[in-house]
């Protein structure tokens, strides 16, 4: 099974879209690395999450060497970002992110980099909810005021939900 290494922002637009639950019935393993469940996702969701089937993963050495390579190269970058792009590139798993210089970084050809619409993508293809549900989703992440998701690709998936559903 493919595994997708996440950032926080992709689970904090998940969340605030209602599709936790749904997220995890895709077939693949999602997995943070431990720094990043600890200072970020502990406190919010953690243990939730877990048991929706999240794991954590510790980085080894060479690991941990390398996100910090990542940081002194993009000092943008945050340490629980970091982590999360070296354990995607080192185990050469996909990484999950909504962070644009995280996601800059990933397009320079270290990993392949997928957003929170192409998780939507995956939900809508895989018929894990329903058209109408995962519409509802994206307006509930679109109208939050701190969406980074582009408006355009946001407007083109409303508009495409509309056309399967009808309204």
């Amino acid at each position: 099974m493919q595994v997708l290494v996440s950032d926080t922002s992709v689970i904090i637009d998940l969340n605030r879209g209602g599709l936790l639950e749904q997220v995890f019935t895709l077939p693949y393993d999602f997995v943070v690395p431990d720094v990043l469940y600890k200072r970020e996702l502990e406190n919010y969701e953690g243990p939730r999450l877990q048991e929706l089937g999240l794991r954590v993963e510790p980085l080894n050495n060479h690991e941990v060497e390398e996100a910090i390579r990542f940081r002194l190269h993009q000092s943008k970058l945050s340490v629980p970002d970091s982590f999360a792009l070296s354990l995607a590139k080192s185990r050469k798993w996909v990484l999950l992110s909504g962070d644009a210089d995280l996601r800059d970084m990933a397009s320079r050809g270290i990993v392949e980099c997928h957003g929170v619409l192409w998780l939507f993508d995956q939900m809508e293809l895989n018929r894990t909810i329903a058209i109408g549900d995962l519409k509802q989703a994206l307006n509930a992440i679109a109208e939050h005021p701190r969406c980074r998701l582009p408006r355009t690709e946001i407007r083109q998936r409303q508009r495409q939900y509309e056309k399967i559903t009808g309204r």
